[in-house]
């Protein structure tokens, strides 16, 4: 009963940070002529209940594309359409067909903030919780509550979701598919993770991992018996569930490929409007990427080199299939996406995010620096929409949370960090380790001192005329070079790992 008394208090101070973040304001706010993120999820509620399905995606007088047309796969349509269902029962006006754009009051605020609310209390919430109750290290009371905590106060996720305005639901459904796949459940893990990638198309960072894993099961079972049959069953669920999830548009070829399109804007170039923190945007600031190197190729170079960034870890866990493994290459392959890939938007950290928050019980000090690091990363678009003081709330009080419950400044040693084996390998260079903890501590503290100082530059300095993106340029640029290194180090991980630990619990 203790344990369980633990977790209600941390969900119920996990809700009301959340609940916290969200009184305040909102992407786009009171921002003619597009407003925000805020107006696209109200107006996707506003077409799907007011048009025919069959006209969600195309452009028509009733649905202009430019103006925040769906280009989500059809989950987040059904989502929007059940949204809009209950906003109409409540107030008609807000979802009235073209007069309802860039409407604005405190009682649609808290309805659109109730609808986030209630997805992350439905589907994220309690896969956090059963994940964290289903680990090994949870057999004493406070380790689960500790490990749920600080996943649940990543500040991130929170700023995102109730403060810029997003549904936590396709990451809440990939947590799930991961505690099935936990306790060996890999049809019903497929089944959740086909409903991750048909929610946000973004989902697949995570799939090569998923396939990879599963593949390696069906390989290790062996093709010609057991393998095979897990094989099939595993092909049909996913052919079954993607046929559930588009069967409104399966009756028309030009509607699937109207979708497609949409999910897949390949024309608009390699990089976006707004500075990520990839390598892309990086490089950009000394070599005009779209200015040398054509679309096409630019589509190619990116895809070839995401490719090669996540083949080590992919190669790895389809030969040595474990949940270990499938954890950490989640992480990287994750992570290479987000470096390399195509029109990276950079909301989509998150998506490395959490699967870092998934292995914080392992290496703690490791796994906190990612997310202090991602969370500043979001930092310009933040401070765009007027998220800076729970950005400076929020973070420090995850920091504070993670070195009281993890003792991370304490957890730097190879052994820590998942080391060992890599240290061993280097033969003559393993007497550099002794002084490797002291070096990492360092280092960790320079990187909050830089965070903290582009941080207050960017909220309080102007900067110069000449040099307009100057604060963004440099958020992004230094959160790059620590996401490479990150990259660097989850590979070698991965790659020296020998912890097989088989398939029979979370590790």
């Amino acid at each position: 009963m203790e344990k369980w008394s633990l977790m209600t208090i941390t969900v119920l101070l996990a809700l009301t940070v959340r609940w916290a973040v969200s009184l305040g304001s909102y992407s786009g706010a009171g921002k003619p002529p597009m407003y925000g993120d805020y107006e696209a999820q109200r107006h996707w509620q506003e077409i799907t209940y007011n048009l025919p399905i069959r006209q969600w995606y195309f452009n028509t007088s009733d649905n202009n594309l430019l103006y925040w047309g769906l280009d989500y796969p059809p989950l987040t349509a059904y989502h929007s359409f059940v949204c809009a269902y209950i906003a109409k029962l409540i107030n008609p006006d807000w979802v009235a067909l073209h007069t309802s754009r860039g409407y604005e009051s405190q009682p649609h605020k808290l309805f659109m903030r109730t609808t986030v609310f209630v997805a992350d209390l439905l589907v994220y919430i309690p896969a956090v919780i059963l994940y964290c109750f289903s680990l090994k290290e949870t057999s004493a009371k406070k380790k689960a509550s500790t490990c749920a905590l600080c996943i649940l106060l990543y500040p991130g996720l929170i700023l995102i979701d109730h403060g810029h305005f997003q549904y936590p639901l396709s990451l809440g459904l990939a947590l799930w598919a991961v505690l099935c796949l936990s306790h060996d459940w890999d049809l019903l893990g497929s089944v959740a993770f086909c409903l991750a990638l048909n929610y946000k198309q973004m989902e697949l960072y995570h799939s090569l991992p998923f396939f990879c894993y599963l593949l390696g099961k069906c390989f290790k079972k062996g093709l010609k018996g057991k393998g095979l049959v897990l094989l099939a069953k595993l092909a049909g669920t996913v052919l079954l569930s993607f046929a559930a999830c588009w069967l409104p548009f399966g009756t028309d070829m030009e509607q699937i490929m109207q979708v497609l399109r949409r999910l897949f804007p390949i024309d608009r170039g390699l990089l976006p409007q707004d500075k990520v923190a990839n390598i892309w945007c990086s490089v950009s600031v000394l070599i005009k990427i779209k200015n040398v190197i054509s679309p096409r190729t630019q589509l190619k170079l990116s895809f070839a080199v995401t490719f090669l960034s996540l083949l080590p870890a992919c190669i790895k866990l389809t030969v040595q299939p474990s949940l270990r493994g499938f954890k950490f290459a989640l992480v990287s392959c994750a992570l290479s996406f987000f470096l390399f890939s195509f029109q990276v938007h950079e909301k989509s950290i998150l998506l490395v995010s959490i699967p870092v928050c998934l292995i914080i019980n392992e290496i703690p000090f490791m796994a906190a620096w990612f997310l202090l690091v991602s969370t500043f990363s979001l930092l310009p678009l933040l401070l765009k929409d007027g998220l800076l003081l729970a950005y400076a709330a929020t973070t420090p009080a995850f920091l504070a949370v993670c070195l009281a419950s993890f003792s991370i400044l304490e957890k730097t040693s190879a052994e820590d960090l998942q080391l060992k084996a890599f240290s061993l390998s280097l033969k003559g260079y393993v007497s550099w380790f002794k002084s490797f903890p002291r070096i990492v501590r360092s280092l960790f503290l320079v990187s909050l001192s830089l965070m903290g100082v582009l941080s207050v530059l960017s909220a309080a300095v102007p900067p110069p005329q000449s040099l307009p993106d100057l604060f963004p340029v440099a958020v992004a640029v230094v959160s790059c070079l620590h996401f490479l290194l990150f990259l660097v180090y989850f590979n070698v991980v991965i790659l020296w790992d020998s912890k097989n630990r088989g398939q029979k619990k979370m590790s």
